[in-house]
């Protein structure tokens, strides 16, 4: 295998999308058409060419619509949905579908970013390191859009620091890629809050976290600007 080795990937794709319903309308975030497929074609091809397991969708806002595109154009890999009946945030997604994972590391990923970069790197940092999460960390020209991290001299992650419009320049950030050992899920399930990054991971001991500094291609798709820029990084059909 290639890349992920066989883990399986968790997507993140049940968020309202209220940034960009103005340009997509009732169209799922995650089905927002780039280069004439949707993006969820887009990212499971993408999986599959890294050689993921599985991929498990956390779908909630229009679940309907994404489940019946994937019953209409079958995926390049094997594919479980899980729907929320009530939001319940990126902490509360994970929980929800934990259960089903059976893989050791399990990868989280945005449902709204496309990211090419040496995975097989991250993932062999991850089991030499040893600690509870991965962080897959991506430098960006400017961080008031995202928030940053901030990692220690050891290459651990320090801190999550909020978006703040008046910090701008380059910085790193998180892109949007955790990998989980199976002692880091236990402890979620055992969690609450809805937010992953500043209700579960921010609150693991000092140590807990290896920062992963990656080079290559970002984008979130999530707003009008950035989807618009998603042609030009993204497979044409």
């Amino acid at each position: 295998m290639v890349g992920l080795d066989g883990i399986e990937v968790v997507v993140l794709a049940g968020g309202l999308g209220t940034r960009i319903r103005g340009v997509l309308g009732d169209t799922p975030k995650v089905l927002a058409p780039i280069n004439g497929r949707p993006f969820l074609d887009h990212l499971l091809d993408h999986l599959a060419r890294l050689g993921a397991g599985r991929a498990v969708l956390s779908l909630g806002h229009l679940a309907d619509k994404v489940t019946a595109h994937l019953d209409s154009n079958p995926p390049p890999l094997p594919v479980d949905t899980i729907v929320e009946t009530e939001p319940l945030g990126t902490g509360g997604a994970m929980r929800l579908v934990t259960p089903r994972l059976t893989t050791d590391p399990v990868m989280l990923l945005n449902g709204d970013t496309w990211l090419e970069v040496d995975f097989a790197s991250f993932l062999a940092a991850h089991r030499s390191h040893g600690r509870l999460c991965s962080i897959l960390c991506v430098e960006v020209p400017d961080v008031s859009r995202y928030g940053r991290v901030e990692i220690g001299p050891d290459g651990t992650l320090a801190a999550f620091v909020e978006k703040d419009p008046a910090f701008a320049g380059s910085g790193w950030i998180n892109g949007g890629a955790v990998l989980f050992s199976k002692e880091a899920l236990a402890l979620l399930a055992g969690s609450s809050g809805p937010s992953i990054e500043r209700d579960f991971l921010a609150a693991l001991p000092a140590g807990s976290i290896h920062a992963h500094l990656a080079s290559g291609t970002f984008i979130d798709i999530g707003t009008p600007d950035s989807l618009a820029q998603a042609p030009s990084l993204l497979p044409h059909a």
